[in-house]
């Protein structure tokens, strides 16, 4: 407000001094030069990772899904009201917040892409064009994945259509991979502009390596996402190996003063806690697994115990009696969850992609890329916890946090598509929860029951998100769509078998 008021006077004093003002110069005092219009694309890409990691990714969308799925439980307001279904799944107003944040996302990129395509204000400016692409198609995924048919080809200029129509699921994804192609593409090129180097938050300035293999890895996971539409395994297989060779090249957001979203809600909200699915499976697939005792916090003075969320029975509104996640739990003191990082897309997310391509295709190097996937979910993960696998050697002492986890090697068929799951499913824990509701639907689509959630109303698991308020309430193609937003229980995406 005092900018605006500053700009204003400024404006007066012209008028009174001079008399007079060119229109042009008009135009230039009113211009808003925090507006993507008038900023470096540089700068434009900065905001969106942010908002994209921060807004989208590690928000609300990542907290009931996380429920959903059962990797935690909800107890506490609106996290309650998920857990037990009383309204939250199916209100327009409860993914509102985030709607809005990907449309922006969205809309801003475009002015990337304008602005570094021919004609614009930086043409030829092709790899901020090439991540933006890469960028664009991520948001748009994540849009389609959890909200089906969303308004997309009309929606990016809400000035010229403010009640765009809604498209397809599956002309939707068409663009998600043609962005990509694009982006990789453009990635490619020669150009005269320098990388945009420190604005670069999720790799080493701009490093164009990088950023092609992400987008090869995204390439990889939107191609599994349509296998019960139309199976590319091999294409899956291409792509992982064009992408991440370790975790340290991992697509994720870790920057200083920024704290991990599930931290920063559990420390204001206290409303999510731990699920007693996620350690029963835990707990089955190896006794001596060490996250059992980090990804779980006692509670209780005299005798602490572990108390989890029970998804079979009626969660009883606490923000004390349960456990809370290691992963997420703080106190004033406490900190260390702080510099958690938010996972756009890890290494050990490709290798579980590519075991179970492998696995659907047969081929039997699918135990070893499992074993590979399981060492890089838990033995690098950039959180609280890291797991050193190590070599043992005769009078070599242990090393802290030294353990070896080694699976079966000879597993094949359902039982083999079943270890791939259940171990990805231990590993998404627990900001990869948007991941893991894709792959629980993508399964059951295929008529796969790999992960038994134990929820006492199996009917009301949520099959998609609801629109958002901001469209139900101003855009008739979305209202009607939305209904009464009891949709959510009945209507799977296009990509499980659903028709919208």
């Amino acid at each position: 407000m005092k900018r605006i008021k500053y700009i204003l006077a400024s404006i007066v004093v012209a008028a009174l001094t001079l008399q007079s003002c060119s229109e042009d110069k008009m135009d230039d005092i009113n211009k808003n030069k925090n507006d993507p219009e008038f900023m470096e694309s540089k700068y434009i890409l900065t905001e969106v990772m942010t908002k994209t990691s921060f807004s989208v990714t590690g928000a609300d969308l990542a907290f009931y899904a996380s429920i959903y799925t059962e990797l935690l439980g909800g107890s506490s307001a609106q996290f309650y009201n998920a857990q037990e279904r009383l309204g939250e799944p199916a209100n327009s107003t409860t993914y509102n917040n985030q709607w809005n944040a990907i449309y922006i996302n969205l809309r801003s990129l475009k002015f990337v892409e304008q602005k570094c395509s021919e004609g614009g204000e930086e043409a030829g400016n092709y790899h901020a064009l090439g991540i933006a692409q890469i960028l664009k198609a991520y948001n748009l995924a994540i849009l389609t994945d959890l909200f089906g048919d969303v308004p997309y080809s009309e929606a990016l200029e809400p000035l010229l259509n403010p009640q765009a129509k809604i498209d397809k699921q599956e002309d939707i994804y068409k663009a998600v991979f043609q962005l990509l192609d694009d982006g990789i593409a453009n990635l490619a090129k020669k150009t005269e502009y320098a990388d945009i180097g420190k604005q670069d938050l999720l790799y080493e300035n701009g490093n164009v390596d990088s950023w092609t293999r992400a987008a090869h890895g995204l390439k990889a996971r939107y191609l599994m996402r349509l296998s019960a539409k139309s199976p590319d395994y091999q294409g899956v297989i291409d792509n992982v190996n064009k992408s991440f060779v370790h975790s340290s090249q991992d697509l994720y957001y870790q920057v200083s003063g920024v704290n991990y979203p599930f931290y920063s809600v559990y420390m204001a909200r206290k409303g999510m806690f731990s699920s007693k699915t996620y350690y029963d499976l835990m707990k089955k697939l190896d006794p001596a697994d060490p996250r059992l005792d980090d990804y779980f916090v006692k509670v209780g003075k005299d005798n602490p115990e572990l108390v989890l969320i029970n998804h079979g029975e009626k969660v009883s509104q606490s923000q004390s009696i349960y456990s809370p996640s290691g992963l997420s739990y703080g106190t004033s003191s406490l900190l260390k969850n702080t510099t958690n990082a938010v996972y756009l897309m890890s290494y050990h997310e490709l290798l579980f992609l590519k075991a179970e391509a492998q696995a659907r295709l047969g081929i039997p190097e699918a135990n070893a890329t499992l074993q590979a996937a399981v060492d890089a979910g838990y033995l690098h993960k950039k959180q609280q916890f890291t797991y050193v696998r190590y070599v043992p050697k005769p009078n070599e002492p242990k090393p802290a946090n030294g353990y070896n986890r080694d699976l079966p090697t000879n597993l094949t068929g359902n039982d083999l598509l079943k270890r791939i799951a259940e171990e990805k499913y231990l590993s998404a824990f627990e900001v990869e929860s948007i991941e893991m509701y894709n792959d629980i639907r993508r399964w059951k689509a295929m008529g796969e029951n790999l992960i038994e959630l134990q929820h006492k109303d199996p009917t009301k698991f949520p099959k998609r998100f609801a629109y958002g308020n901001s469209d139900v309430s101003n855009n008739p193609h979305v209202r009607a769509a939305y209904g009464d937003g009891s949709y959510v229980y009945t209507e799977d995406v296009w990509w499980a078998g659903g028709t919208r």
